[in-house]
């Protein structure tokens, strides 16, 4: 669902203000980048507001903002570390930065979000943290999807891979293992370069918090199960995650333990996102989008590993 049309007009304005008192000069090119029911995003300049799902908790997206504005090694600094309300909606200001070229998948930087990764899961987590919110936003996906998507042959074989998915992965439970700071939702389009900048950054606080760290890495990893991602490009991602200390995985050996009820459980996600993104279209699977739910057609009949808790 859209936003209300108010809702765009006013965030225009309020990004041209927050640009126009940043910088002396401003280029004013204006677009809107995001307009979906759970985050509405426009660009003034080199400005960017955010307005976030109208769920959002107050002071949990300013501790997650917080937590962006003291990282500035792994996340793009915020504009404003409080958020402003309007039309019932949280809003909040970033620096516009580049972000990785879809038409160009060989250069997509992946030794880069590794590294970022790995810093963000070695950074302790504080007692005002909330939980990551990336099981949460997977049980939504197919709940909708139930909801939505009526008798559509997709949703069987999804629904019994869900069912087959320990309570934590569902959203149902506590993390088996929870104190360690995670992104919640990443994949290459949460990373941005600042013109100028020779480094990237990770963006989108929404599902920031402490939760388990496989979770971060679980996208790419079900990619790979997938036949999505190539295994070199696997290969230099989590060789890279491992060259940089990261918790999730052990240092050497099977990474697979620790990944595959996460990698499962994006899986799962992205095949309810993706039928019910065709269903909203009119139109049949693609080539991806059925390969992704024949996927989860193999997990129904195929027992998931034990989670291995990283910290070991």
């Amino acid at each position: 669902m859209s936003s209300p049309q108010p809702l765009l007009l006013d965030l225009a304005v309020h990004a041209a203000a927050v640009a126009h008192e940043a910088r002396s000069v401003c280029p004013c090119g204006e677009a809107t980048l995001a307009d979906r029911s759970d985050g509405v995003v426009v660009r003034h300049g080199d400005t960017v507001a955010k307005a976030h799902a109208p769920d959002t908790d107050p002071g949990e997206l300013k501790t997650r903002i917080d937590t962006a504005a003291r990282l500035t090694d792994v996340f793009l600094t915020p504009l404003a570390r409080t958020p402003v309300r309007l039309y019932g909606r949280l809003v909040s200001f970033w620096p516009h930065g580049s972000p990785v070229d879809p038409d160009d998948p060989d250069a997509a930087p992946w030794e880069a979000v590794a590294t970022l990764l790995a810093l963000l899961h070695r950074t302790p987590v504080t007692a005002d943290l909330p939980v990551m919110r990336g099981p949460l936003k997977a049980a939504r996906a197919v709940a909708r999807l139930r909801a939505d998507a009526g008798g559509h042959p997709a949703v069987g074989p999804i629904g019994r891979a869900w069912a087959t998915l320990p309570a934590w992965a569902r959203g149902e439970a506590p993390f088996p293992e929870s104190g360690i700071l995670c992104h919640g939702d990443l994949h290459l389009g949460q990373l941005v370069r600042l013109p100028g900048a020779t480094g990237w950054r990770l963006i989108d606080v929404d599902d920031l918090g402490a939760g388990n760290p496989a979770w971060d890495l679980a996208r790419p990893a079900a990619w790979f199960a997938c036949g999505l991602l190539a295994s070199d490009e696997w290969g230099r991602f989590l060789g890279a995650y491992r060259a940089a200390g990261g918790p999730a995985v052990p240092a050497d050996g099977d990474p697979w333990p620790a990944l595959d009820v996460p990698a499962r459980a994006l899986t799962v996600q992205t095949a309810a996102r993706m039928v019910a993104k065709a269903l909203a279209d009119g139109r049949s699977l693609d080539d991806v989008e059925t390969c992704v739910v024949d996927a989860c057609a193999r997990m129904a009949s195929l027992p998931a590993q034990l989670t291995q808790d990283p910290a070991k």
